[in-house]
């Protein structure tokens, strides 16, 4: 429990600092929204490509766990999108729910986490997931949210003006120009580097705050539907893992407990980025990772119990 609280308790610190500036007027009632601009605009962009850009192949390529991770986001993903597609939500709308039970926080909470369970090998595994939730999963959301916006009646121009939206998206352009810098082999110069890391570094804070400040505002709209994204989120999706990871595709001890863990990690800040970003009622979002983040104090210790750590 004191690993998992030594990783957590800074995520509600954040939150309540952020919380607390709105209640007491430090910040105004548009600081949310801006200070999410900046995060989707400057400072998450800046991560995607950094990360992108210099990774290599070697690094990324474990096909087991890649598959077992992948599989289990996108499974939870589609099935949480189809639910409340069934419920008639807009296609928008369930996207972001999708979002919200498959996007782990593998980058604030799961890599240190898994450097203190697992040591320095555990590090490999964080940062292949992480890789996975911000380009994979979040590019596939966004891509369905942008499908949802149109309104075009022909397919063709559809196609076209959902392509035109996405090569807007910063989300979506900064891990490809990542990924196409990689394969230059140039790699990047130190003042590069360090604008990057500043600006990357101050991602998860200044997105927390401003879930804080958020969460600090009189909500409007829909309130209900948190608790089953939750309980999909640190029950459901470590479960289908865990099952791909020992049972089907029989990883080696380290990394199948590595792909569980991080699955059972809860929800991060990205929906909500998505929410404010395309201007839709965030608070079932804010819910649901505020929410999953007090429940995996109890799960996640549960499941380092399990695993015997």
């Amino acid at each position: 429990m004191h690993t998992v609280l030594a990783v957590v308790l800074p995520i509600f610190a954040l939150i309540l600092v952020g919380f607390i500036c709105r209640k007491t007027n430090r910040l105004g009632d548009k600081a949310a929204s801006e200070i999410n601009r900046m995060v989707v605009w400057l400072c998450l962009p800046a991560l995607l490509f950094k990360v992108t850009a210099t990774s290599s192949w070697e690094q990324i390529w474990q096909p087991g766990f890649v598959l077992a991770f992948s599989a289990g986001c996108l499974l939870v993903f589609f099935s949480t999108l189809i639910w409340r597609l069934r419920q008639r939500h807009t296609l928008v709308e369930a996207s972001i729910d999708g979002l919200s039970a498959a996007y782990a926080n593998t980058g604030y909470i799961g890599i240190p986490l898994c450097l203190l369970v697992f040591g320095q090998p555990g590090l490999e595994p964080a940062l292949i997931s992480s890789l996975i939730v911000v380009c994979v999963l979040f590019a596939v959301s966004v891509v369905c949210i942008e499908i949802g916006l149109q309104e075009e009646k022909q397919l063709g121009r559809a196609v076209l003006t959902v392509l035109r939206a996405l090569s807007r998206n910063p989300l979506v352009v900064s891990p490809i120009l990542g990924a196409g810098w990689a394969m230059t082999g140039l790699g990047l110069s130190e003042p590069v580097m360090h604008f990057l890391d500043m600006l990357a570094s101050a991602t998860t804070p200044c997105a927390l705050i401003s879930l804080g400040l958020f969460l600090a505002q009189k909500q409007q709209g829909r309130q209900s539907g948190a608790w089953p994204l939750v309980a999909i989120k640190l029950i459901g999706q470590p479960l289908l893992t865990g099952y791909l990871a020992f049972k089907v595709f029989n990883l080696p001890t380290l990394w199948a407990q590595a792909a569980v863990l991080l699955s059972a990690l809860p929800t991060g800040t990205g929906p909500f980025m998505l929410a404010e970003y395309y201007e839709r009622e965030a608070g079932v979002v804010s819910r649901s990772i505020l929410l999953s983040t007090i429940c995996s104090l109890v799960t996640l210790a549960v499941l380092l119990y399990w695993m015997g750590i």
